[in-house]
């Protein structure tokens, strides 16, 4: 009895603490592309999912994208990164246009979701 009140003691004193700690704080995604021999033309802002914000997670995402000659993104394989960022990271990248060349390419891109 006496452990089962001390987890649930616990559980509201740090349920307490992030509620407060954060509670100005917001997600945001700023895209780099450090790796990147090809130009973007057009990018798109991942959305931070709720959870992630709920939790005020920050990270990078880091994924190997594979760009057709016209500039359009065939696949991305994730090379880093939280698991709740990843798909929010995939989902802006395939909406990604680049220059269009004469070969397929492989770009590196590393999403950052931070708080505001």
């Amino acid at each position: 009895m006496p452990f089962r009140f001390l987890q649930r003691l616990l559980a509201i004193f740090m349920s307490a603490l992030l509620s407060t700690a954060f509670v100005h704080s917001t997600a945001s995604a700023q895209e780099e592309h450090p790796g990147s021999a090809r130009k973007i033309i057009t990018r798109t802002v991942p959305v931070c999912p709720d959870l992630a914000r709920r939790m005020n997670l920050e990270g990078t995402v880091k994924l190997l994208v594979t760009v057709e000659p016209d500039g359009t993104v065939k696949s991305a394989e994730v090379v880093g990164g939280h698991p709740l960022l990843v798909n929010a990271a995939e989902n802006a990248v395939h909406k990604w246009k680049w220059v269009p060349e004469q070969a397929a390419s492989k770009e590196l891109v590393e999403i950052k979701f931070q708080r505001k």
